[in-house]
């Protein structure tokens, strides 16, 4: 049933029908409710795009400007994650906020949402007060404009018109950004085939938002797209963050007699690598059917199988353990020019940041070659 509904979207050219039911709808209202009533709620829908636009533009404002005083409030309260197991509300919460202190564009947006409500909040304060006044103005316009029954209808009815014009205007606003920041997204290949929306809005919006998207829109889904998966990287660092016993045993015993940080970091990538078999089960499971399965350090120490992300996150617990400072990275990883997502670690050692990626520890040595950021593109 989904397969036919999705073929058939096409055909039924949705995005017309969309608009006529928004315009319909308004006419309907408006017959319904006459000059008066279709006058207040033309004045309402005008004041509420007006305000909207001004609460977006003054919460974008507030948000910049806020934005990097929040995050050195963040730094000089010097946030440490415990040791300890946590539990899954402490660990939220400390994704949350190291993630506020740590990713800009998460900053800037939990910023602007309390900006927007705030201001919205007034709004609901004021709009009282002005649809007050206008309460008069419509009922004003009633007696002049028809005294018949009959002719406030029609009045109401024009106005209804005016009414859904403006709303099929938002509407196609709100497919034209869809459809532009997300080009893959669900339905958007059906937005973009529909005849009615490409005339509408290369006549109506594309003229004035369309060359600010089309420099920044890709930009933007970019930047959202790598700041989530470096969130969903937050999320693990947090997880993992308490060493399991068995695990940070097990690391001292690998890197007993060793003091040098290089030392130990190359002690634990010749152990994973050489102990944790690559999960083909899995990683095929989820490329041909979508399906998932999360596993935390101990289920890869435990059952010594996982993929490229079990091992980083499992190698990453390890050398903490024995007090090295380590980082799970995600990007796009292969040779030859066939790339997909990969992940690996970085460790710091005397020199600095190096790469390691226990993963293909079997196929070559991945400690820290030349040529390793010709194989490992990592998300910026």
């Amino acid at each position: 049933m989904d397969y036919v509904l999705y073929k058939l979207l096409p055909r039924l050219e949705w995005v017309a029908v969309l608009l006529l039911l928004v315009m319909a709808s308004s006419l309907v209202q408006g017959l319904y409710h006459g000059a008066s009533g279709s006058a207040k709620r033309l004045f309402r829908f005008l004041w509420e795009a007006v305000w909207i636009a001004v609460s977006l533009l003054l919460a974008a404002q507030a948000a910049s400007l806020a934005s990097p005083r929040l995050q050195r409030w963040l730094i000089d309260r010097n946030i440490r994650i415990p040791d300890e197991a946590m539990h899954t509300l402490e660990q939220l919460w400390y994704a949350f906020v190291t993630g506020l202190r740590d990713f800009a564009l998460l900053r800037f947006g939990v910023l602007f949402l309390l900006a927007y409500v705030v201001l919205r909040g007034v709004f609901s304060l004021l709009t009282p007060i002005i649809l007050r006044r206008q309460d008069d103005r419509g009922e004003a316009l009633a007696a002049a404009g028809a005294p018949a029954r009959f002719a406030s209808r029609l009045t109401g009815a024009a106005i209804g018109a005016v009414h859904g014009a403006g709303r099929s205007f938002v509407v196609l606003a709100l497919l034209f950004i869809y459809v532009t920041l997300l080009p893959t997204g669900p339905l958007a290949a059906q937005i973009q085939d529909s005849p009615t929306y490409r005339e509408a809005t290369e006549r109506l919006i594309a003229p004035f938002a369309g060359p600010v998207l089309t420099r920044h829109g890709p930009v933007i889904t970019k930047a959202v797209e790598t700041e989530f998966r470096q969130m969903l990287q937050r999320r693990y660092e947090i997880v993992d963050h308490a060493v399991p016993e068995e695990i940070g045993e097990a690391a001292r015993h690998v890197t007993a007699g060793l003091t040098g940080e290089e030392e130990r970091a190359r002690a634990l990538y010749d152990w994973v690598g050489t102990r944790i078999a690559y999960d083909w089960d899995k990683a095929n499971d989820y490329i041909d059917h979508g399906r998932w399965r999360e596993q935390g350090p101990q289920d890869t120490f435990d059952t010594r199988m996982g993929v490229c992300i079990d091992v980083a996150r499992l190698y990453a617990v390890m050398a903490r353990s024995v007090g090295l400072d380590v980082r799970v990275v995600t990007g796009m990883g292969g040779e030859g020019g066939n790339l997909g997502p990969h992940a690996w670690n970085e460790v710091r050692v005397a020199s600095g940041w190096i790469p390691l990626d226990a993963t293909w520890a079997r196929s070559g040595d991945w400690f820290n070659p030349p040529d390793f950021d010709a194989t490992h593109v990592r998300d910026v």
